[in-house]
């Protein structure tokens, strides 16, 4: 050892925790976070400022990527040559960022994983937009530091008007710290910050108004609101993202068409990945994929087996493939140099913040650049106005200092003024030069007057931000990409749904829709009706209901099952739309019906889930009785609500408060009463008690009606032909039962007399003077009655025509809907002619005198 080295002992565990440190630092601090006021990474700021520098703007020629990343790596990144191209290849794909900082030429890579060619055979330049984050930049609006060797400087932060860290996002791993931030949509933040700007105590539900969700690049469905809420509010959420999926026949198959998938997903691989859960059987009902994605958009196609359900598979794959995927919003930016968890209206307020901070120190300067010109301007007309003496002064002296000694002595100017009178030149002394600089000093004290006054005056700065945030929305601002499916999670989306009576109506081969109450008419009697719906060949409209958009629906099929829905979630159709499928929203069995529905308030009130009953009758006479509370929890896949045995199905399915008496009619004719108590509650596995005896083998239970009110109800009864009639459940002047009350199990009474011009007893209702009347024919013709028009008649009798049929036409359903006096308009009888202006999806027109009788 050398006499003059010394060493000194060190304990390593210190060392390592110092050295650590020192790495993890600059880790947050120099790689891997973003700052909240630009919301670029040192990687990403320097990229833009090297383009700048170099004079790569939005307007000049692309410039060979490699000279690009050469300047970047040369002046101020000390890292490798990949991390500078690979961030500035991120910033060309129009994939991955929402708003492209970078303008590439060349392939860019794409969004099936495929590497971008390298940086010797790509062209880059500025986007438009980018030129924004860097405006002003030469005006002292931001500070600079000194780059890795201490010869040139950059800037710490980019004087941006683009809010970049809400509109592009971020994504990075530091050490012990991780960010991921999700893009938004540019005219949504402005929106959002400029009502922060105009009420600095505005709460985060009232900025979720303006910013509604993330945007992301690929478009997609936000599945569900609650993570967005809760991202928004504290800075850390779930987004649930779902591929954009539609169901399509394509040359007589079903398939799955995917157009939009969810942000961050490899394509090809999303495919690979689907194919070998196919081929392992892990997914069920695929028979081929296809891409047929080209420059025209994205185009994935799940071709299906025949026996597979569309909705079923859909589902499947949300579950088991990147169509569904979640982003996990990690709001963590660097503020004042310190990485910090953000919530929406931090972001805001300190990009806010920023850019009053640019608005401040881009006056000064203006101010600092005018007050000198001005000064300047003074000396220079002081020298005009005395031209001659002071051209007499110059010729006098030996050189230039010795004339400016003498111009500041003799005219008291100062250094900077005497300066520029020596460097005049000759046309400067012609008259009209000689007004301009008078013209040019009026105008610079007025602009200096008006920067003073900004400086001086908060709201004239914040105006100034608000202004050049409108700019940028006008100039860059664009649709949303995302959709937001709010029904995915919670559902609020109900507040904004007006709570409008609706008809729900279900067609016999099972295509569900609902329309706008108002769409339909009040008709006189006896007249033919409206068209109703478009059905497909050899299909016609079987059920009718009417419900309210923020009701629950439990759909009950013959097979026992029980599904639930909100009644906005059925897809909306005009009175002449066909629907859409029952298998496509709920997971319905191939072979199952709904056969009835049941609409309830809220299924999360133990109140009413409590005291509410379910009573349910079969085709061959079985009833039951089940408590609501048994239906409050159902699953994606249905539940079982009753036992069926063999050669039956479910038939009805009534909502009861448990005091109800209960009727149920058959297709000879016969009608039972018995009271509801009669029924015990039962579980949902059981399978029931007899309700009524069948006449013979060949007969069946039409239909069941609860009565609550027996003085003030009556029933009515449809037969297939057209004939229906009134008639009391008790006398109201003596109280006398007309269909009187027995043990359930009876044969029941007469309620319709059955002849060969009536037909069969199709349909049973409890109807009051106050209700409306929907039948629905088998050829899809609809139409509408008060039932204040048919008059109350015996049990045994045979009723009146209440609509006219043609050919074979018969009765498919009849509904009962609540009057709303503002709605009917003057009866109106449709004559034979009916309205056909709407053709159908499958090109086939419902004539009024069809006679398809399925």
């Amino acid at each position: 050892m050398q006499q003059e080295e010394k060493l000194i002992p060190i304990n390593i565990e210190d060392e390592m925790k110092s050295a650590y440190i020192d790495y993890s630092m600059s880790v947050i601090v120099s790689r891997a976070l973003p700052d909240v006021r630009d919301g670029l990474k040192p990687v990403h700021r320097r990229v833009l400022f090297g383009m700048h520098e170099l004079g790569v703007r939005s307007n000049t020629a692309h410039k060979k990527s490699a000279r690009i990343v050469g300047e970047v790596l040369g002046k101020y990144h000390p890292h490798g040559d990949t991390s500078v191209y690979d961030a500035m290849v991120r910033m060309a794909q129009e994939w991955s960022l929402r708003y492209m900082l970078v303008d590439g030429q060349g392939n860019f890579g794409s969004i099936d994983g495929d590497s971008p060619a390298a940086m010797r055979y790509t062209e880059a330049r500025m986007h438009k937009i980018s030129e924004e984050m860097l405006a002003d930049i030469d005006k002292e609006t931001v500070d600079q530091k000194l780059n890795f060797d201490d010869t040139l400087h950059e800037p710490t932060v980019l004087p941006t008007r683009i809010p970049g860290l809400l509109v592009n996002g971020a994504s990075g791993i530091a050490v012990g710290m991780a960010t991921n931030m999700p893009p938004h949509n540019l005219t949504e933040v402005i929106d959002g910050t400029i009502a922060y700007i105009e009420n600095n105590d505005i709460e985060i539900d009232e900025l979720i108004q303006h910013i509604k969700a993330p945007d992301f690049p690929t478009g997609g469905i936000i599945y569900g609101y609650d993570g967005v809420r809760e991202a928004f509010k504290t800075g850390r959420g779930r987004v649930v993202m779902r591929a954009k999926a539609i169901i399509e026949e394509v040359q007589g198959k079903e398939c799955i068409i995917v157009t939009e998938i969810p942000y961050q997903v490899n394509k090809a691989d999303m495919i690979k990945k689907t194919a070998d859960l196919v081929n392992d059987k892990k997914i069920e009902g695929i028979s081929l994929i296809r891409d047929e994605s080209d420059r025209n958009g994205m185009r994935v196609v799940y071709i299906l087996k025949r026996d597979a359900i569309p909705n079923i598979v859909l589902n499947m794959l949300y579950k088991y493939t990147a169509l569904q995927s979640s982003f996990s919003v990690n709001n963590i930016a660097l503020v004042k140099g310190r990485p910090q968890l953000l919530n929406l209206k931090e972001m805001i307020h300190y990009f806010v913040e920023h850019r009053h901070e640019v608005v401040v120190r881009r006056t000064k300067y203006e101010l600092r650049k005018a007050e000198e010109r001005a000064h300047i301007l003074e000396g220079l007309i002081i020298a005009s106005d005395n031209i001659d003496e002071v051209i007499a002064l110059i010729r006098a002296s030996s050189n230039a200092e010795e004339a400016r000694g003498k111009l500041i002595a003799r005219f008291e100017l100062s250094e900077i003024q005497a300066k520029a009178i020596v460097e005049m030149r000759l046309r400067q002394l012609t008259g009209l030069e000689q007004d301009k600089l008078r013209t040019e000093y009026e105008e610079l004290m007025k602009t200096i007057e008006d920067l003073k006054d900004i400086l001086d005056k908060q709201e004239r700065r914040y105006d100034i931000i608000k202004e050049e945030l409108l700019v940028i929305k006008e100039k860059y601002g664009d649709e949303r990409r995302s959709v937001i499916e709010y029904a995915g999670g919670d559902l609020s989306i109900e507040d904004m749904i007006p709570d409008e009576q609706v008809v729900i109506t279900i067609s016999h081969a099972g295509y569900i829709k609902r329309t706008s109450l108002a769409e339909y008419k009040t008709q006189n009697r006896g007249g033919v009706g409206q068209k109703a719906s478009t059905t497909r060949s050899e299909d016609f409209l079987e059920y009718l209901f009417v419900g309210t958009n923020h009701q629950y629906m439990l759909f009950f099929t013959q097979k026992g099952k029980c599904f639930w829905m909100r009644v906005y979630e059925i897809p909306e159709g005009s009175k002449t739309s066909k629907g859409r499928a029952i298998q496509n929203l709920v997971n319905i069995e191939q072979d199952d019906k709904v056969k009835a529905f049941i609409c309830t308030q809220d299924l999360k009130n133990e109140d009413y889930i409590n005291s509410h009953y379910v009573i349910m009758a079969t085709k061959k006479g079985q009833v039951k009785k089940t408590s609501l509370e048994q239906y409050s929890r159902p699953r994606t896949n249905g539940i079982n609500a009753i036992t069926i045995k063999e050669d039956d199905e479910l038939l009805e399915a009534k909502l009861t408060t448990g005091n109800s008496q209960v009727m149920l009619a058959l297709k000879s004719g016969k009608a039972i009463r018995f009271e509801e108590a009669k029924t015990r509650p039962m579980g949902r596995n059981a399978s029931g008690v007899r309700g009524i005896r069948l006449a013979n083998d060949k007969d069946e239970v039409i239909g069941m009606i609860a009565i609550e009110e027996s003085q003030e109800e009556s029933v009515l009864v449809v037969s297939e032909k057209g004939y229906g009639k009134r008639s009391y459940i008790d006398d109201p002047e003596d109280g006398e039962a007309v269909y009187r009350i027995t043990n359930r199990g009876g044969k029941g009474v007469k309620t319709i007399s059955i002849t060969e011009k009536t037909g069969h007893l199709v349909a049973i209702k409890s109807v009051t003077d106050e209700d409306d009347l929907m039948i629905i024919n088998k050829s899809g013709i609809a139409i509408r009655m008060a039932v204040n028009e048919l008059r109350v008649m015996g049990r045994a009798t045979q009723g009146v025509k209440l609509i006219n049929l043609k050919g074979n036409d018969s009765i498919a359903a009849v509904a009962k809907v609540m009057k709303d006096e503002e709605e009917i308009e003057d009866d109106i009888l449709i004559d034979d002619t009916i309205d056909t202006t709407d053709s159908q999806d499958d090109g086939t027109d419902v004539d009024d005198s069809s006679n398809e009788e399925e």
